[in-house]
């Protein structure tokens, strides 16, 4: 659907509610389309967790760093 900007500037609530049932509204001015009115979908849920085994870390990640590593780390 179509919609001058004026006529979208009257009637926004109900062409959120067309949006929001999956229609998509083109908003133009003066005949020339402009934006794309559609609905957003929440994002997914999150599950704690749900990386476990993918990500490997090398061999002394964890290990202290020298002192000569962390100035050079920090530009010193």
């Amino acid at each position: 659907m179509e919609v001058n900007l004026y006529e979208a500037k009257t009637k926004l609530s109900q062409l959120v509610e067309r949006a929001m049932v999956g229609e998509e509204i083109i908003i133009a001015k003066a005949g020339k389309p402009m934006v794309k009115l559609v609905r957003v979908d929440a994002p997914a849920k999150r599950i704690l967790g749900s990386a476990a085994g993918t990500i490997q870390y090398k061999k002394g990640w964890d290990a202290a760093m020298s002192d000569d590593e962390l100035e050079a780390m920090l530009g010193r």
